[in-house]
């Protein structure tokens, strides 16, 4: 069995169409999502209609905060939430529809356990909110209190910053590994990056496979200008919403 395993996608419709393409060329057999299908793009209908074909997913904190208040957002992050949620509610002929958006995203579990693999958006102790960053390397503290809730290994997403982190302190980058990460015997969280608002300095869309024990990091080119201008002419959309695509952070 292969499964893709993409998060992050922030109703940017170019970079899903190009990571599913990109994902159908590898025969996977299975998709699952890490959350935020929406926040941020101008998409998000028809990013929630193509994440309702996958296998699995979890619900992210822009996810939630469609559904209920937002919390803990930047003033920009959280006018693009009450734009989504309003395109969700519309168009008002299509009523059936937008229902169906709204239970499927009301439905999310905040996390999904499977043979020792645990995938949540966030971290493992708070599946929706908390960061786990790179120089979290530097806090013992945090990352025993992290790994004590992690079987034997954690899919997640959130920062939007691709990587392996392991039990005994390290974090690497996929290119210090080739993109192929063989999974071992110590506990690792893998971070399999952002589908729309890459941020580790790399502007294509980053999505992992996971087969046999090994995970292979996937970088996918995508029409990011197209997203950009659609962005701009929003309104609510902050312009730098569209800025930061071109530079991957």
């Amino acid at each position: 069995m292969k499964r893709a395993i993409v998060s992050d996608i922030h109703a940017n419709l170019e970079a899903l169409t190009a990571v599913l393409a990109d994902i159908a060329s590898q025969d996977a057999t299975e998709i699952y999502c890490l959350g935020d299908i929406i926040g941020y793009g101008p998409n998000p209908r028809e990013c929630v209609d193509r994440v309702m074909q996958f296998d699995a997913c979890v619900l992210g904190n822009h996810d939630q905060g469609a559904l209920f208040d937002p919390e803990g957002f930047s003033s920009g992050a959280e006018r693009a939430i009450f734009w989504t949620r309003s395109q969700l509610e519309s168009p008002p002929d299509a009523p059936e529809q937008n229902l169906r958006r709204w239970d499927f995203l009301c439905e999310l579990p905040r996390t999904i356990r499977e043979d020792g693999f645990l995938f949540v958006h966030g971290s493992p102790r708070s599946p929706l909110n908390e960061y786990v960053f790179p120089e979290d390397v530097h806090n013992p503290r945090k990352l025993e209190k992290l790994f004590s809730v992690v079987e034997r290994f954690c899919f997640q997403g959130h920062t939007h910053v691709p990587g392996a982190l392991m039990e005994d302190g390290r974090f690497l980058r996929p290119d210090q590994f080739g993109d192929v990460y063989p999974l071992g015997s110590q506990k690792t969280m893998i971070n399999v990056g952002s589908v729309g608002q890459p941020r580790d300095g790399d502007r294509r869309s980053c999505y992992v496979l996971l087969e046999d024990g090994v995970v292979r990091f996937r970088r996918v080119e995508y029409p990011l200008e197209e997203t950009a201008r659609k962005i701009y002419a929003i309104p609510e959309l902050d312009d730098f919403l569209g800025d930061r695509l071109r530079d991957g952070r």
